[in-house]
């Protein structure tokens, strides 16, 4: 899997998950799907989606001010709801909510002028689609035929491929309206894909008609082996991800909009969980949920907003560099330079004294606090020069001349970044 540079550079990208859901306080899909609600009643929400203040490029500034480099909106989630101007389906806002302007358009259109990469979610799953649960994954039926969801399969064990091909059809006509219509689309957001085979989602011929649209659009890992990234979901990854990721999460504990959820992270949390991303070499997608009306909750917009501030202050550490070095020599987060000859150490807690940073072998040229420009002193103790293992570094930093939320300590070095991850050994001879 391989992905442009632009993807492994943007580090934030601000996920927005709008629909009907939104309307009734209910999950988005599984709220049916777990019978939860009945399905002509989420349904119904359609009638109450008035967008009536849903203003696309206030949404875009916001996103703009958040720091991110891509944004990705929800086109259509597992219900079905098309946000966009359809010509292969009746389940759609614009031919059945008060709001009959195209949502995905004025996204687009809007996130486009503000300069952040557009990016599409499309759910592979249709919930609501006459032909879509005609099929089992993989064609194989199962053995216990009640623990079959109606929305998704069969429940009487009887298969009809015919349809499964037409859905097939419909899904790709689909896909091809949101990456045709539009421009161009620099990433597709897929979801889905566990509920059938390979074979069965046309891969990887499905792959290669999606790149048609644009040869180098970014693919999410939802499209079984056929995506280029990882998309670890709420879980943040504790062992970093092999090859590019990203981390996908919720601002509070919803991705849609829900009145009732008010478990929200802190901003000094999403600060902390950005820097645990980019410091193993990942981006984070975070999420928001626009109310019924299209405005966007003040906690949310304050978070954002917030998170945008500390990112423009310390984006020298952001943007431009690598992931940074093992706990095991800071115990915090980091990055590092392109030219790998400077070190950029995040301070989570506040110190009262020292910062302790070990095994660095390279020489110090200098050390500054990113924020304020202020030099810090330093001193090293230990080491064994003539086996070339280093002592500790002890930086000083004290509560006072720290940042809000994350404090970043930038060290330049002498020459590229040089690690030292031996076990030590016995001196013989001093």
């Amino acid at each position: 899997m391989s992905v442009p540079k632009w993807f492994e550079d943007a580090k934030l990208g601000i996920f927005i998950h709008f629909g009907i859901y939104a309307v009734g306080d209910v999950s988005e899909s599984w709220s049916f799907y777990h019978n939860r609600i009945s399905y002509e009643d989420y349904m119904n929400q359609i009638k109450y989606f008035t967008c009536d203040k849903s203003d696309a490029k206030r949404w875009a500034e916001l996103i703009k001010k958040s720091g991110a480099r891509y944004s990705v909106l929800t086109t259509k989630h597992h219900d079905g709801v098309a946000l966009f101007d359809t010509k292969y389906s009746d389940n759609s806002t614009i031919k059945n909510s008060p709001y009959k302007n195209d949502i995905v358009k004025e996204y687009v259109e809007a996130i486009r002028d503000e300069g952040v990469r557009v990016g599409l979610y499309y759910s592979l799953i249709d919930w609501s689609h006459k032909d879509y649960a005609s099929v089992y994954e993989g064609y194989r039926v199962p053995d216990d035929l009640s623990m079959v969801n109606k929305y998704t399969s069969p429940t009487d064990g009887k298969q009809d491929k015919e349809a499964w091909y037409r859905f097939m059809e419909f899904n790709k006509n689909q896909m091809g309206e949101i990456l045709g219509n539009y421009g161009k689309i620099d990433l597709l957001w897929f979801d889905g894909d566990w509920e059938r085979s390979e074979e069965q989602w046309g891969l990887p011929e499905l792959k290669d008609y999606l790149k048609s649209f644009n040869s180098d659009i970014v693919i999410n890992s939802r499209l079984k082996s056929y995506g280029d990234y990882k998309t670890p979901e709420q879980g943040i990854p504790i062992t970093r991800p092999e090859g590019a990721w990203e981390f996908c999460t919720t601002i509070n504990d919803s991705w849609g909009y829900r009145p009732s959820d008010n478990h929200y992270k802190s901003l000094g949390q999403i600060i902390r969980m950005f820097c645990d991303c980019i410091h193993m070499g990942g981006n984070m997608l975070l999420d928001i949920g626009p109310k019924p009306d299209g405005s966007i909750d003040k906690r949310q917009e304050d978070i954002l907003i917030g998170l945008g501030e500390w990112i423009e202050v310390h984006k020298e550490a952001i943007f431009g560099t690598d992931e940074g070095i093992m706990h095991r020599y800071f115990l915090g987060g980091s990055t590092v330079s392109k030219d790998r000859k400077t070190l950029y150490l995040f301070v989570y807690d506040k110190p009262e004294e020292n910062i302790c940073l070990k095994g660095l072998s390279s020489k110090i040229k200098k050390i500054t606090l990113l924020h304020s420009g202020k030099e810090l002193t330093y001193d090293i103790h230990g080491g064994v020069p003539w086996f070339n293992i280093p002592g500790i570094t002890w930086i000083k930093l004290n509560e006072k001349d720290c940042y809000k939320y994350v404090t970043v300590v930038k060290i330049e070095l002498e020459d590229e970044l040089d690690m030292y991850g031996g076990s030590g050994t016995v001196v013989t001879h001093n």
